[in-house]
């Protein structure tokens, strides 16, 4: 019988370390250039050259989560200058399933996109369908939302599903638990997701076209993210992401484990945070060092007819703006704000769906836009100047900056002075 070794809490036998050893030797069809790092806090601007199209970082990744973004067309999301977004694995593995997307190229063939995807891995339906799931060793075992079937979703599974989907970036499927969540649960899960990265490194098939992402687990507990950390760096997949915030967490413990994150990460590979998209926390973690970045809040917010702006959001459906004939944010440039006034969105949203399709641009070239700035003012050589002006415009109040950002902020030697 083969010896077992230790890896992350857990016994493998010699002939998975073999096959893990195996994989992790295949060259990455990801590189990453450092192209300017802030000499004062931990942002940097990176190309990020993937099988499709090399990303330039800061960068924030629109989510598409079953091949569209809500309320645009694959075209205009072109034209806004968007070089990556992502596509869910479990919404797609469901329906209209792996096998027909597979058929049609992959993803990028199914919806005629051009650009890179990055594919989740379906573990956050772990807390959002939590009343549906049940985690094992396996896997985790779903209930469909859809026709109330049992699937088992495991790593293997996962893994499967996006090498059919051809996403240049896939994500492991991690065991996740609600950033809120304390006690012998949230360590179980750290340990299970160093087990499970192991074995998503072992099935994913295509090493030399996709890009297989680690997830830092370890919830708001220093120590057992610092334990993830230096276990699943030592497996040098191509990039790795932080996970397991942005759930209702305080704010103080977010940042602060964002920061020891990228304090341990390695230089030379991407680092993604995953499920943020407010402007304020966008700008802060690209200060405490962070590249990537996805969420529906741009997309989700626009349909309820919030505009996000560089003072806060704009709620064109108040009746204020029903003859305010200037656009939504007079110094952008994005088809929306060139072409309709906040009179006519105000309208629109009365009658005609068109409303949320506008807002939706508008939001999405915003946090492009954003993230864009951020990049430049690295190259530059001016990001802290860059963020203070930021939250000056943000905050005309100074006293009204929030603490947490602050203090953030200061722990990587910017001011706000």
């Amino acid at each position: 019988m083969a010896a077992p070794l230790k890896c992350g809490a857990a016994t493998i036998t010699s002939e998975t370390n073999m096959s893990l050893k195996k994989a992790l030797s295949e060259v990455s069809p990801l590189i990453l250039r450092v192209i300017a790092e802030c000499p004062v806090s931990k942002a940097r601007a990176c190309d990020l050259v993937l099988p499709h199209r090399t990303v330039s970082t800061p960068v924030f990744m629109p989510v598409g989560t079953q091949g569209t973004l809500k309320g645009i067309t694959v075209d205009q999301l072109e034209d806004l200058g968007c070089q990556i977004c992502l596509g869910n694995t479990y919404h797609l593995g469901m329906r209209p399933g792996p096998e027909l997307i597979e058929k049609a190229s992959g993803l990028h063939g199914f919806m005629n996109w051009e650009g890179n995807l990055l594919t989740d891995s379906g573990g956050f339906q772990m807390v959002s369908l939590v009343e549906l799931s049940e985690v094992t060793e396996e896997g985790v075992k779903f209930k469909s939302p859809y026709d109330g079937k049992e699937i088992l979703l495991t790593p293997e599974k996962s893994i499967d599903i996006q090498n059919c989907l051809g996403s240049d970036i896939m994500m492991q499927l991690d065991d996740v638990v609600s950033s809120t969540v304390t006690g012998p649960r949230v360590e179980e899960a750290m340990h299970r997701s160093i087990r499970w990265l192991d074995r998503c490194i072992v099935a994913n098939k295509h090493p030399d076209k996709q890009n297989l992402f680690a997830i830092i687990q370890g919830g708001l507990n220093a120590e057992l993210r610092k334990q993830c950390l230096d276990e699943m760096t030592k497996r040098d997949v191509p990039g790795f992401a932080i996970g397991g915030l942005s759930g209702g967490e305080e704010k103080d413990d977010f940042w602060r484990m964002v920061t020891l994150s990228t304090d341990h990460l390695p230089r030379e590979k991407p680092r993604y945070l995953m499920g943020v998209g407010y402007a304020v926390d966008l700008v802060v973690c690209v200060a405490l060092g962070c590249d990537m970045f996805d969420c529906v809040f741009p997309t989700r917010t626009a349909r309820f007819g919030s505009a996000l702006v560089p003072w806060g959001s704009l709620q064109v459906k108040q009746k204020q703006y029903a003859k305010d004939f200037r656009p939504i944010d007079p110094e952008c440039k994005c088809p929306t704000c060139k072409r309709h006034s906040r009179a006519y969105l105000h309208a629109l949203f009365k009658s005609d769906t068109a409303a949320m399709h506008h807002v939706t641009i508008h939001n999405i070239a915003y946090q492009l836009t954003l993230m864009r700035s951020a990049r430049q003012s690295v190259v530059e050589g001016r990001f802290p100047d860059f963020v203070r002006n930021f939250m000056r415009r943000m905050f005309p109040d100074r006293d009204k900056y929030p603490s947490w950002a602050v203090d953030a902020l200061a722990s990587v030697n910017i001011t706000m002075d």
